[in-house]
């Protein structure tokens, strides 16, 4: 099988030859099916995979059905089957996988794309691919009597054989999955891994346990050699782990790789053990081949042997030697082969061993590449900030040589108030003489005026009396006056210079004031300078361990925002394609139970109109319009599954209503119309179906193609259009009278059948007697009565025309209104006609029953027939009437006074058969067993003619209809077969 698949390259053929075999009811070929294709899918051409994906719905089937049996192979199968499905889905999403999955780590990380995101997602398929594989290798050995040596049976190696190829698959995916784990955590922060490595935790210690169980089992020691895994799991969070990770190497020894490689010495010994036998045969038969010789008829006569005969012998020995030695050095060299193969089977395991080394040794330098880097890009971050510091450090010395000049000035400032005060001191000191000398002045000054009190006193005392010394007296006084002008000067003087000192003063203490203050104020702004700097250098050092924390935490919640915004993704495109693929699963069935009831016979008494189904088909062209632009849109973003979803929900009603309408139309069109239809409504369905299925699985939605759909409903619409009726071949102006004359000529045709019956009731009972007048006198009377209820009806059906045409022409003549109301005109046209003929036929079997040639089915089917065509009457008058009209109301009755009527007929004409059979029963009293016998055999006779004879008048029926639909729809202007 796998050489076919690498020549035809496919799988084609395998595929041809399993669709014949029984799988699905014998479980232990399903069981070497399943091991068959597995091989496949490992070695078979790469085309298989994609020969087989089609088949994939077939099999998750089968595994459903296998699932239900407890017992046996049953549930080995449904999981043998799941795995397979696992198998083709993981290489369909990941094509860079061959089927054997051996891959180098290059080939590793090319898959992955060097996106993180894809190694979490095929770490995540992974680890499912290998739960699948432990499923199967938990419920063999389940299934398995561990206590008895089960590997050595035919039953249990039948169970065993396909873990091989499990053990294969096992040891590459758990390879796979530690370097993947090794690489997310060099990438991904640990908790966000913590589920990666509880399940990676639990599916070590699964298949440690089955590789340590199934090394132990003598089947796998001569096939296979299985790795054992290390004691402890891989420590993922220390990434120097990697380098002590060894890769589990399967080897397969020669005799088991392959048929290809299967040494020489089963050949030899094969040809040594046929050569063996046919000599043993052969012994036997004729006695042995050496000891004496068969065909030595010397020795047989007594003769002894010649020259020539030992010569054969000792050639025969010789041969025989050879031969012997042929077979050892055959075997010498078949054992050496043996011993070359598996000694490179050896050195191969050993150069993989060292490329994996090699590889681990790489990974590890280029980690260590990737610290470096970090390192640097630290030691540039370190320099940034001795760099920092080192302008800080430049700041702080410029304001400490600012604080020196401060300081400076400060001392200056101090020195110059000094010198302030002690000139203030020598200012006090002067104003204080001053002060003392102005007060002199004013003790002079008081005593001047005391003095010149007492000389004026005395002057005027004597005045009188010392009128001489009055002279003397005034020239004192003048001098005294001069003296003081002179002292009030010196005073004046003396205050102003006083004034100017004091204002002196009061400037030098504001000048000590303002300096003390200036003197104040610097030391405060030293004091604070001081302090801000000290400020600067504990928030400076705050602010760089901060940042070194913030920016820890920054990183750590950017990792988890984005490993979260990543799930979050994920979730949301896993749960838009579960919606997606249930919504078109929901499709796909309503369009299938559209297929289904397609060939229900509960559907075909369903009839519908060729207009109907043009419209449905329309409504569903255009919906498939809108669905191919949601797909288009959906391809080119897959977030806009929101537009995709409505449509297929009204695109999967709108196909299953336009097949059933399809199908329904078919019921009442003709037969190669009808067929036609029939098989494009099936075909637009399987398209449909496909389109949906393709929608469902991820790996077809982008060649899903619509326009298969399009072009079916097409060809519908062609169809309908072929069987839309086109109308009477005649004038729009003449509808109005021909409806005039067609209700006349009804109305006529009613009152002939009633005249006629009464004559026919009138003959009955002048030439007829007994149980036949009985019989006639009944049936013609519901005829009558009929008659009567069908006029009636047809009396009310103009009145309720007449008042229609009334209502709804306004200023337009009747005619005008028929014109315009061209499609109702027609219908009461026919509907007409119909009743007509009805009752001229009804009568006419009525007539052959009276008279003894007609049958009493004829005039029931006849009396139905008429009472159908009044009911298309009625249905054509009251279709434009107003429901609260009181000539509708009227029509009503009549149509259930119709109704009666047609059931007194059918009821007497039953009556009265029942009447006519009773008096003709038979009277098996007189007859003999023979007698009884024959007309037994001739009554079965009769009984299979007459059942031929139905089968033959159904067929007949059926044809008729169509006929008289292909006619009808002449009548009606419909266009012929041939003209679309």
């Amino acid at each position: 099988c796998i050489l076919g698949t690498h020549h035809e390259k496919g799988a084609q053929t395998f595929w041809s030859v399993v669709n014949r075999l029984p799988l699905s009811g014998n479980a232990v070929l399903c069981w070497k099916f399943c091991h068959v294709f597995h091989k496949l899918l490992r070695d078979g051409h790469s085309n298989v995979l994609k020969d087989s994906v089609r088949y994939k719905n077939e099999l998750s089937d089968m595994s459903r059905m296998w699932g239900h049996l407890s017992e046996g192979y049953g549930q080995l199968c449904s999981i043998y089957l799941k795995l397979l499905r696992t198998k083709m889905e993981f290489h369909t999403k990941n094509p860079r996988f061959p089927g054997n999955l051996q891959m180098s780590d290059r080939q590793l990380d090319e898959a992955g794309e060097n996106d993180v995101n894809n190694f979490f997602q095929l770490t995540v398929e992974m680890f499912d691919y290998l739960e699948c594989e432990l499923n199967l290798f938990q419920t063999v050995f389940s299934s398995l009597d561990m206590s008895r040596s089960v590997s050595v049976t035919a039953a249990g190696q039948c169970r065993l054989a396909p873990l091989i190829q499990v053990i294969l698959d096992c040891s590459h995916l758990y390879d796979y999955t530690v370097k993947l784990l090794f690489k997310l955590h060099s990438c991904l922060p640990a908790d966000t891994l913590q589920g990666h490595r509880d399940r990676f935790l639990e599916q070590f210690r699964k298949l440690k346990d089955l590789f340590y169980r199934s090394s132990n089992l003598q089947y796998f020691k001569r096939l296979i050699q299985i790795p054992q895994l290390p004691e402890n799991p891989p420590n993922f969070l220390r990434a120097s782990a990697l380098s002590e990770h060894i890769s589990p190497v399967v080897v397969i020894p020669a005799e088991a790789s392959s048929p290809d490689s299967e040494p020489i010495t089963d050949l030899v010994e094969m040809d040594t053990a046929s050569q063996s036998l046919f000599d043993n045969k052969f012994d036997d038969i004729f006695g042995s081949s050496f000891s004496s010789d068969p065909f030595n008829f010397n020795s047989q006569n007594g003769m002894n042997k010649d020259d020539k005969d030992r010569l054969i012998e000792q050639l025969y020995g010789e041969i025989a030697a050879l031969k012997e030695e042929l077979g050892n050095f055959k075997a010498e060299s078949a054992r050496g082969t043996v011993q070359l193969r598996g000694r490179a089977s050896e050195l191969e395991a050993e150069l993989a061993e060292q490329r994996h080394l090699k590889q681990q040794a790489q990974d590890e330098s280029e980690f260590l590449r990737t610290e470096l880097e970090e390192l640097k890009k630290q030691r540039e971050d370190t320099e940034k900030a001795q760099r920092s510091l080192t302008e800080i450090e430049r700041r702080a010395q410029a304001n400490e040589q600012r604080y020196s000049k401060l300081k400076e000035k400060y001392s200056e400032l101090v020195q110059n108030h000094a010198d302030l005060l002690r000139k203030n001191a020598e200012v006090t000191k002067q104003v204080t003489v001053a002060r003392q000398a102005q007060g002199d002045v004013e003790r002079e000054k008081k005593e001047l005026e005391d003095s010149f009190q007492r000389v004026s006193e005395q002057a005027q005392r004597k005045s009188q009396e010392q009128a001489e010394v009055l002279d003397t007296l005034k020239r004192e006084l003048a001098a005294s006056r001069q003296e003081l002008q002179v002292l009030q000067g010196t005073l004046e003087s003396s205050t102003q210079v006083g004034v100017e000192q004091s204002t002196r003063i009061a400037g030098l203490e504001q000048e000590r004031d303002r300096l003390s203050q200036a003197a104040e104020q610097h030391g405060e702004e030293m004091a604070v300078l001081r302090a801000e700097l000290q400020q600067l250098q504990d928030t400076l050092s705050r602010e760089q361990e901060s940042s070194k924390v913030e920016l820890e935490t920054l990183q750590t919640q950017l990792r988890d925002k984005e490993s979260g915004e990543r799930a979050l993704r994920q979730r949301l495109a896993e749960e838009q394609l579960a919606l997606l693929r249930g919504t078109a699963r929901e499709a796909e069935r309503m369009v299938q139970d559209a297929l289904g009831r397609l060939e229900d016979p509960a559907h075909i008494g369903c009839t519908g109109s060729a207009e109907c189904l043009l419209s449905r088909t329309l409504a569903a062209s255009e919906c498939v319009e809108r669905l191919r632009d949601a797909h288009s849109t959906y391809l080119s973003n897959r977030a806009a599954v929101g537009s995709l979803l409505p449509c297929l929900a009204l695109f999967a009603h709108l196909i299953s209503d336009t097949l059933l309408q399809g199908s329904a139309t078919s019921h009442v069109a003709p037969m190669e119309p009808a067929d036609r239809l029939l098989e494009v409504c099936r075909q637009c369905g399987s398209e449909a179906v496909s389109y949906l299925s393709a929608l469902q699985d991820p790996g077809t939605v982008e060649g899903a193609d619509c326009s298969p759909l399009t072009a079916c409903l097409g060809r519908i619409s062609a169809i309908g259009e072929e069987l839309r009726p086109r109308g009477l071949d005649i004038k729009q102006e003449e509808l109005g009278d021909l409806v005039d004359k067609e209700m006349a000529a009804t109305a006529a045709a009613i009152e002939t059948a009633a005249a006629r019956i009464e004559e026919m009731l009138s003959k009955a009972r002048a030439g007829d007697t007994g149980v036949k007048l009985e019989v006639n006198e009944r049936i013609l009377g519901s005829c009558t009565g009929l008659m009567q209820a069908i006029h009636i009806l047809v009396l009310a059906s103009k009145d309720l025309q007449r008042e229609i045409v009334e209502s709804g022409r306004g200023a337009a003549s009747p005619k005008e209104f028929y014109a315009k109301n061209s499609r109702w005109t027609e219908g009461l046209i026919s509907a007409s006609k119909a009743v007509g003929w009805g009752a001229t036929v009804m009568v006419d079997a009525a007539d052959l029953v009276v008279q003894g040639k007609g049958t009493f089915e004829e005039l029931m089917v006849c009396s139905r027939e008429i009472a159908a065509s009044t009911a298309q009457l009625v249905a054509a008058s009251k279709v434009k009437a107003d429901k609260d009209s009181a000539n509708l109301c009227k029509l009503q009755q009549a149509s259930r006074g119709v109704t009666q009527a047609t059931a007194g007929v059918v009821a007497s004409t039953k009556a009265g058969k029942s009447q006519v059979e009773e008096k003709e029963s038979m009277d098996f009293s007189s007859m003999t067993l023979t007698q009884i016998k024959r007309q037994e055999m001739d009554s079965q006779v009769r009984v299979l003619e007459l059942e031929n004879q139905l089968q033959k008048e159904r067929q007949k029926l059926g044809e008729l209809r169509k006929k008289h639909y292909e006619l009808a729809g002449v009548a009606e202007g419909w266009e012929e077969d041939g003209e679309c």
